[in-house]
């Protein structure tokens, strides 16, 4: 399984690598290509989720258990935003520590 990952990911990331010249331009490729997608994903579904915490709050208002899984819902949401927004800059502090 392992070696059939790393041949997929090889044959996905090569024509997207092949006409890149310098690492900065295999760097920026993966990012715009790989990663700002996959992010952006992940920020949709984070928002999402806090977006049906407090639809569920709201709807359960008078029930207790509702309003307390809605609660949830919208922290793991908060929480998922602000992991992805920590590890985009992470990744972008990385980005210019290691630019020439």
């Amino acid at each position: 399984m392992k070696r059939f990952f790393r041949t997929f990911v090889f044959l996905a990331l090569a024509p997207i690598i092949a006409g890149a010249k310098t690492i900065d331009e295999i760097i920026s490729v993966v990012e715009r290509e790989i990663i700002n997608p996959i992010k952006y994903f992940l920020i949709v579904v984070a928002v999402v989720l806090f977006l049906y915490g407090v639809v569920e709050m709201i709807m359960g208002a008078s029930n207790e258990e509702a309003r307390t899984k809605g609660k949830s819902h919208m922290i793991w949401g908060l929480v998922g935003l602000v992991i992805i927004v920590a590890v985009g800059a992470i990744i972008d502090i990385l980005k210019n520590f290691f630019a020439y």
